[in-house]
Parts: C-alpha cells; sequence; structure tokens
C-alpha cells in the first residue's frame, strides 16, 4: 500500500500527519512514499491515501480514483473545504490593481495547478488580461521568490500557502503583497484507489485531525474534514493550457 501527503507543511510534519491516521486507520505503510512525480503515485492502485489538486482530479484522475474527503483549512474568507488564491506583486510597484497588470510578466506554479493558473488564467479571461510572458517556476514558494526578486510582476498563490510563508519567509514576504484573490473553489482532496475502504480512511482522517497537536498545526493547518461531491469539482471551468 502506498501513503503519499506533503501539499502542505514539510517531510516532518505530514509524516507525524500519517503517523496520526495510520494509529487510527489500524493499517496502512510505516513511511510516506516520497517522489517529485505524484502522478504514479496517484495512478496507483495501490494507493491507500494521497492528496491531489482539483485541477488534476477533474482533468485526469477523476474516475481512477475516488475522493475521500476534503480538508478545512479554517480559512475566514472561505466555506469549509473550499480555498482561492490571491494574486501578489511586489510592494514597490505602482500598480495596484490587476488590470493594471496586462502585459506584464506572470509566474505560476504547475500547468495542473488550480490555484496557480487555473484559477488566476480564468481570471484574467474575464478581464481581458493577457500576459507579455509567463515564467514557470515549479512551487508557491518559488513563484513568490519570483515577483519579490523581480523575475516576474505577479502570480497566483494558494491562500493555504501565502499564510503559511507569512510565518516562515519573512524576508521575502516583506518585497510582496497581495492585490487580488481569485473566486474560491473546492480545496485539495484526499484520494484513494478504488476499492478501498472509504469510510475506515474518512473516520481515520478526522480522528487524526481531531488529535493533532498544536504545534503540528502551525504548519498543517487542518480543521476538519468536509464532503463535497465529485460534481462540485468538475463543475469549475478549465482554462486553455499556458502558452509558453
Amino acid at each position: 500500500m502506498i501513503a503519499h501527503l506533503g501539499m502542505y507543511g514539510g517531510q516532518t510534519e505530514n509524516l507525524a500527519l500519517w503517523f496520526l491516521i495510520r494509529r487510527a486507520l489500524g493499517y496502512g505503510p510505516d513511511v510516506l512514499t516520497d517522489s517529485e512525480d505524484p502522478w504514479p503515485i496517484w495512478e496507483s492502485p495501490d494507493l491507500l491515501l494521497s492528496q491531489t489538486c482539483g485541477y488534476p482530479y477533474r482533468a485526469n484522475l477523476h474516475g481512477t480514483v475516488v475522493l475521500v474527503g476534503t480538508p478545512d483549512y479554517g480559512l475566514d474568507t472561505c466555506r469549509p473545504g473550499y480555498y482561492r488564491s490571491v494574486i501578489v506583486a511586489r510592494k514597490s510597484e505602482s500598480r495596484r490593481s490587476l488590470k493594471a497588470f496586462d502585459g506584464a510578466t506572470f509566474a505560476f506554479n504547475d500547468a495542473l495547478s488550480q490555484s496557480g493558473w487555473a484559477g488566476p488564467a480564468l481570471m484574467m479571461e474575464e478581464q481581458g488580461i493577457t500576459p507579455r510572458a509567463l515564467v514557470k517556476t515549479g512551487s508557491h514558494a518559488e513563484s513568490i521568490t519570483a515577483v519579490a526578486n523581480g523575475t516576474a510582476d505577479f502570480a497566483s498563490i494558494d491562500v493555504v500557502t501565502w499564510s503559511l510563508a507569512q510565518q516562515t519567509d519573512l524576508e521575502i514576504m516583506e518585497h510582496v503583497h497581495v492585490i487580488d484573490q481569485t473566486p474560491e473553489t473546492p480545496g485539495l482532496p484526499f484520494i484513494t484507489a478504488p476499492g478501498r475502504d472509504v469510510g475506515a480512511l474518512r473516520r481515520a482522517i478526522e480522528t487524526a485531525i481531531a488529535q493533532m497537536p498544536e504545534n503540528l498545526r502551525r504548519h498543517l493547518p487542518l480543521r476538519g474534514l468536509v464532503t463535497l461531491p465529485a460534481e462540485d469539482y468538475l463543475a469549475v471551468k478549465t482554462p486553455a493550457p499556458p502558452k509558453m
């Protein structure tokens, strides 16, 4: 069986969360599988538990995996189980609205990221904004850095990642600020392979979240687990892929 976590927090924090889930579940691998490419893990029939993004789920994984539940990160600006992105730019910029960044350079973490590409791409399309150039960074943290150092002019950052970065990357965060935000969409769901006991997995995750110590919750701000239907994910619009 394969367990794979890591959308937020570091290896230590996710392993601690997995130990709590495994203890509540009563079975599962002793360690998390670590891989730079999550697709073989997500599509494996051996998958016990992982977390994906809404865009990969609706684009490729729907019908291959089963939704277990959607984490609630206690976001003040979203319904439980939902999240959004913040559009960020350098504080030294004179431009203060998204509309003003038409023709600017946009940084994104991945072409299949809901928060880094799909959400902001649709927002830019609706407002008639066309970036002059695109910079693929590989992660939200690198997108923030790209904006801070001038490699890009603006970027879209998952609001949970943005909140965590405000606690850990203070030097870089001094140079960037929020100029807008995307509409909310369903959050990053936990998934499993077909044939698994989804009810048992859901109960184990809920138990683990309730038992998380506060020092772990500071790095993984989980507050609960929400059951969202697949239709909520599939209803989200998908933009055209980035043209590099």
